[in-house]
């Protein structure tokens, strides 16, 4: 593909000996990974400009560079294209190079602070289970129709976004479900993508580190609705506050599901136990094997979303009830004791909530409740005491442990949890700072009966302490544990 046919519909403020016959045999933004005939993109990052390295691109052999600030000194046998914003512009470039992948399937995305990746994996189940070809774009895992990969950031850049998806194609997937994270939104990584759809999930405190206030979160989740076009449809939930603002200035068609109002979608919880619910959806009753008031939500989105697709309701339904949990969300299970134990990725304080009280609605009576929980370091540092504070009132028993410190001292942010904890709790709070004995020491409180929260790292397999990476994975460490004190 030469130069003009990868830089169509990018605006340029600037060129430099451009030559519209250099062809571009490959994309980078990573200096790393540029070679004879790369199309390199300049992008000024949080922690790194790309602009430091365009020499370094420059000499492993790339012709094209694109950036925000020509350099002061240029190579004639180099074009260089100044653009106002190299990660739109990166954005743009990935779509021509891949043959504009988006506009080829059908493309959901699904935005909001807790249930993204649910409602995406259980969507990718669902059509699948229904025949289709399927892609996923995923927190837990990326899918092309039954061929998995890594996944390493919720939305991943746009070049990997575009190759996935012209990936798709290639495989005959139809639809695509992709979680859309406020990082991804405010990067641009999925700017310029052809949405058929977008879904809001709910919006609570998370990410104050990186967007600084809730208002800002906010708006920049709504950045996707408004980009989204007259064609595609924009569902939200009418049950969070700002579920109709995110709606406000979208041209897509609006619809909505709720748990609590009037909506296109209404769903009700008729029984529920620790094996699944009885729902009543508009007007049909549905048993899954999916718990909790928030994965009814999930669900009444999942229906709005496939319905809107075109799913004929008798299929919809059958695929509902068969619905397995995703991986790291409320995953139960019950040991030979009679002890149960849910492995749950609940990492903000509105998720923490949603967990232990979906938890303590439907336990036995009598029945103690042991939370095992950790905030990860080198993030928001207020949501810390606010944890604490919810796991102390909604549990008989609390241990707060590390989760993934990262960079930061884990005693630290074990104080700061502590902080939150205030009169009476405190008895019930105990400190284990490393996550494999907190956990065991959970089980070894345990009785026939009770039940154990290990939250804040779900699906991951891994614990980073000082920027190393070594493997840990919550559920391993609770069936060792269970069938060394519990035989």
């Amino acid at each position: 593909m030469n130069i003009k046919e990868t830089t169509s519909k990018l605006v340029f403020l600037k060129h430099v000996n451009f030559n519209e016959d250099v062809e571009v045999t490959s994309l980078a933004f990573d200096s790393r990974k540029v070679e004879e005939g790369t199309l390199f993109i300049a992008q000024k990052g949080v922690h790194v400009d790309g602009h430091q390295y365009i020499k370094k691109a420059i000499s492993l052999g790339a012709k094209v560079i694109v950036c925000q600030e020509i350099p002061k000194i240029v190579d004639d046998e180099v074009s260089y294209i100044q653009v106002e914003n190299s990660n739109k512009a990166l954005a743009v470039i990935a779509a021509n190079f891949y043959a504009n992948p988006s506009e080829k399937l059908k493309l959901i995305g699904i935005t909001g602070t807790n249930g993204k990746t649910t409602v995406a994996s259980l969507l990718f189940q669902l059509f699948q289970s229904l025949g289709f070809k399927t892609g996923l774009l995923s927190t837990v895992k990326v899918m092309i129709d039954k061929q998995e990969f890594t996944a390493t950031h919720t939305t991943p850049d746009s070049l990997s976004i575009n190759k996935y998806l012209s990936e798709m194609v290639l495989a005959g997937v139809e639809y695509c479900f992709m979680e859309v994270s406020s990082h991804g939104i405010h990067q641009e990584r999925a700017f310029g993508l052809d949405f058929d759809g977008g879904v809001f999930t709910n919006i609570t405190h998370d990410h104050l580190d990186y967007h600084k206030t809730f208002g800002e979160y906010r708006d920049v989740k709504k950045l996707f609705f408004d980009h989204l076009s007259k064609s595609a449809f924009a569902l939200t939930n009418v049950d969070d506050k700002n579920g109709q603002i995110m709606l406000q200035n979208t041209k897509a068609a609006k619809k909505s599901y709720s748990q609590k109002t009037l909506a296109d979608y209404k769903v009700r919880i008729l029984e529920k136990s620790f094996s699944g619910m009885l729902l009543k959806i508009n007007q049909h009753e549905v048993w899954v094997q999916l718990v909790g008031g928030f994965n009814a939500s999930n669900l009444g989105a999942i229906y709005g979303v496939a319905s809107l697709l075109g799913v004929v309701e008798i299929d919809l339904l059958t695929a509902l009830s068969q619905l397995k949990s995703v991986e790291g969300r409320f995953e139960y299970r019950r040991s030979d004791t009679g002890i149960i134990s849910v492995v749950d990725y609940a990492h903000t304080p509105d998720a923490l909530r949603n967990i232990l009280s979906t938890i303590k609605d439907i336990a036995n009576n009598g029945s103690n409740i042991i939370t095992v929980v950790g905030c990860g370091g080198d993030r928001d540092i207020a949501k810390r005491p606010k944890m604490a504070a919810i796991a102390a009132e909604l549990s008989d028993q609390l241990i707060l442990t590390s989760d993934n410190p990262r960079t930061e001292d884990p005693d630290s942010i074990l104080e700061e949890m502590e902080a939150g904890v205030t009169g009476e709790k405190v008895h019930k709070v105990l400190t284990i700072s490393d996550r494999k004995q907190a956990i065991k020491a959970a089980v070894k409180f345990a009785k026939k009966g009770d039940v154990i929260l290990v939250a804040g790292k779900g699906h991951e397999t891994y614990q980073e302490i000082n920027g190393v990476k070594t493997h840990f994975d919550d559920r391993e460490i609770l069936i060792e544990t269970f069938e060394t004190l519990h035989k």
